[in-house]
């Protein structure tokens, strides 16, 4: 029976054991004690983009395009911004308005998902009206490029970003979030997380003692990739399997983690920037976190952007673009939310692996975007 609450292998696998706490992030759904830089211009440097705190105090001068290597944004730019990782992406506005002092960024703030409704329902009456969307998920992208609504954008600027990241070049992604699996390291051994999600209703030291939040996007997100990769009746027997080992369902994955670093479970399913949210705050939490490979539960989503067709900033919209995918951008991106960088040039914190040593599943992202199955399979089952 599945118990709900609402309250708080070797190298490649296991990454945290050792983070320093005292870092804090802005993640989707999760507060953000960050309050913004100062709006006046002048000298903008990486530090200024960069956060603060012990997991980014031997950050370097990384390598890739940098803001200085493009041309000035100038101009109004109308930006639908899907979910903005708790309102931190308009810190990064703000960074761009005091180096552009003629860039003049007009957002509209809602869900990815409302937006992306928004979008098809103004083409489907004659007008769209934002220049670029930007997206904290893939799935939302997918929508909107299925009715043709984005311009592809030019190969430098989509480029320094692995293809799997920019289908079609209709929209290119900015920001990465991997599905992981926290533990308590008190309790388990990275050797003790199957290499395979499927595998762990069958693992009995999970029994009681794992916790999921099928309420939350990103849950919903790994269900309907499992959908794609496993097909429904194996995801269906999972979802049922993973109940009568005692799943215990939380609101959100932040509180997943956390219950993982108090010893109340044993593992969970989150993305991986809560893990190191959690020990960002508690050292000396035993939280630690393991990746699957190659199944649903290795899933990487991204935050991405697009440039709307009919736009006529259409230049200024890709510069901005371009501006997202640059090192200042990047490192924004990876030591304020904890987000994977889509460029190669800029590494993770807290240790982990690059994108590219990690093995997710291969699906088309777009196809997360068929959401409606999974939420029906879900209730079906009695998980929601």
């Amino acid at each position: 029976m599945t118990r709900r609450r609402t309250g708080p292998s070797t190298g490649r696998r296991h990454f945290l054991a050792g983070l320093a706490g005292g870092a804090a992030a802005g993640l989707a759904g999760c507060a953000n004690p960050f309050t913004g830089p100062a709006t006046e211009t002048g000298e903008v440097t990486l530090a200024d983009f960069r956060g603060s705190g012990p997991l980014v105090e031997s950050r370097g001068d990384y390598g890739g395009t940098r803001i200085e290597d493009l041309p000035d944004l100038s101009g109004a730019l109308t930006i639908y911004l899907g979910g903005g990782e708790g309102g931190i992406y308009g810190d990064l506005l703000d960074l761009f308005r005091r180096i552009y002092p003629d860039f003049e960024p007009r957002v509209n703030d809602a869900p990815s998902a409302q937006l992306a409704n928004t979008l098809l329902e103004e083409a489907e009456g004659g007008s769209t009206t934002p220049d670029v969307f930007w997206s904290i998920d893939a799935g939302s992208l997918a929508i909107v490029a299925d009715s043709d609504l984005f311009v592809p954008m030019p190969d430098d600027v989509v480029s320094a970003v692995p293809s799997t990241y920019h289908p079609g070049d209709e929209w290119v992604g900015v920001a990465g979030r991997a599905r992981s699996v926290p533990y308590n390291a008190d309790a388990l051994s990275a050797g003790d997380v199957p290499e395979s999600v499927m595998n762990f209703p069958g693992t009995a030291a999970f029994a009681d003692a794992i916790g999921w939040a099928p309420s939350y996007g990103a849950f919903q997100s790994f269900v309907t990739a499992m959908r794609v990769v496993e097909g429904e009746d194996a995801t269906r027997q999972w979802l049922e399997d993973m109940q009568t080992l005692g799943a215990s369902t939380y609101s959100n994955e932040f509180f997943v983690s956390n219950a993982v670093a108090d010893g109340e479970l044993a593992a969970g399913f989150a993305n991986h920037y809560y893990a190191l949210r959690v020990r960002s705050a508690r050292s000396d939490a035993p939280l630690d976190l393991a990746f699957t490979s190659g199944d649903a539960g290795a899933l990487i989503n991204v935050a991405g952007a697009a440039v709307i067709r009919g736009t006529d900033r259409q230049e200024l919209a890709e510069n901005f673009v371009h501006h997202l995918l640059t090192v200042e951008a990047q490192e924004f991106f990876a030591t304020r939310t904890f987000a994977y960088p889509m460029i190669s040039g800029v590494p993770p914190v807290g240790g982990l692996p690059s994108i590219d040593e990690l093995n997710p599943p291969s699906i088309d992202l777009q196809e997360l975007s068929n959401v409606e199955p999974t939420l029906q399979l879900m209730r079906d089952v009695g998980v929601l």
